[in-house]
């Protein structure tokens, strides 16, 4: 007999149905994320980190993890899908997650990898946002505009985030109010999955308007140089020269506009005040003009800004930045062989402010 805690085994039928439904409609990526959490068991460790309502589904946020669970390993973490619209970035981390599902039994060089740092992939952050086609959450914020931070010189507005309303985009939040379970939820695991690391190196895979590809660093908030800039610009001179024909402009984001309450210039800062290792968080944004300008009637559809339509250019892209995750994977198990000591870092430290600091912005 089944107990009140438990649904029949027709009505647990039907909820299942119900939430196959929902993502085959709706949220495909999360349907294909489950899928492969099946299909890597034993290879990858997964975790719900909090669960989210849309209507009467409950929508789980989970993180994943690869390689070696001792907490003193270098860690590169993998993020996409804070903002909903943007599906791009999520299919980009599940297409790499497959990859690396795939490549784990055979690949020795890969195995030897993983044994010594620690992969994390977020992939959906924001599942109901993107079940809804929205940039914002289910409660209308922002989740880049969310965290308990103030920009320096907040430009232009209301992009830079504001409190006026959830029916304005970039909409930051009730002043005091905690931060959304999604942002909550990805900081605290970030920061407890980073405390002891030697390491840190982020990716943080989103779209948007733009005819290149651009990496981002901090920070978004202030308009000065993030403290790891040698270290930095010591890791993208080695994939610059690996990869002389790469598509990416390295900046960062204050270059283009300040915003409040950027999750990894936070997340930075609290890592600054409580560690000495070095933390690199980065975000991908992907040029949508790219696709957009070839197909010109996506500027009609709010999904086709932000997303490639047609098949054969979403294939394309997931191949673009194969090459980057790939390099990134390397540079994080290797970092010991790369980073620069006292006197490198001095030097690179130099070469980043000639490259990235405006001379209004210079001591």
């Amino acid at each position: 007999m089944a107990t009140l805690l438990e649904p029949e085994h027709s009505e647990r039928n039907s909820l299942d149905r119900a939430r196959a439904d929902y993502c085959r409609q709706r949220l495909p990526e999360l349907r294909l994320l489950e899928r492969l959490i099946h299909k890597g068991e034993g290879l990858l460790r997964s975790r719900v980190l909090a669960e989210v309502a849309d209507g009467d589904q409950r929508l789980p946020l989970y993180a994943l993890e690869l390689g070696s669970e001792r907490p003193d390993r270098p860690v590169l973490i993998l993020c996409g899908g804070i903002h909903g619209i943007e599906r791009i970035g999520s299919q980009l981390l599940l297409a790499e997650l497959a990859t690396l599902i795939h490549r784990i039994p055979w690949d020795a060089g890969l195995q030897h990898c993983l044994e010594q740092m620690r992969l994390i992939l977020v992939p959906l952050i924001n599942p109901v946002g993107m079940a809804r086609g929205r940039r914002s959450n289910g409660n209308g914020v922002d989740l880049m505009r969310n965290a308990p931070i103030d920009a320096d010189r907040p430009t232009p507005w209301p992009v830079c985030g504001h409190r006026l309303g959830r029916w304005l985009p970039w909409y930051r939040g009730r002043a005091q109010a905690p931060m959304q379970p999604e942002a909550a939820q990805l900081c605290a695991y970030v920061q407890a999955q980073t405390e002891q690391a030697p390491f840190i190196l982020s990716l943080d895979c989103h779209s948007g308007f733009g005819m290149r590809d651009r990496i981002w660093f901090p920070y978004a908030g202030r308009p000065q140089l993030m403290e790891h800039a040698a270290e930095l610009h010591a890791m993208i001179r080695l994939f610059e020269r690996a990869h002389p024909h790469h598509p990416y402009l390295f900046e960062p984001q204050y270059h283009h506009y300040c915003t409040h309450g950027d999750l990894w210039d936070y997340l930075y800062r609290q890592h600054l005040a409580t560690s000495d290792a070095v933390f690199l968080p980065l975000t991908l944004e992907m040029g949508s003009w790219l696709w957009v300008k070839k197909n010109l009637s996506q500027i009609t559809s709010y999904t086709g800004l932000f997303n490639p339509m047609v098949p054969h250019r979403l294939r394309r892209t997931l191949r673009r930045h194969h090459l980057l995750l790939d390099f990134l994977i390397s540079a994080v198990r290797s970092w010991q062989n790369w980073l620069p000591d006292s006197a490198g870092r001095a030097r690179h430290r130099r070469y980043a402010e000639r490259r990235w600091l405006r001379p209004e912005n210079r001591r």
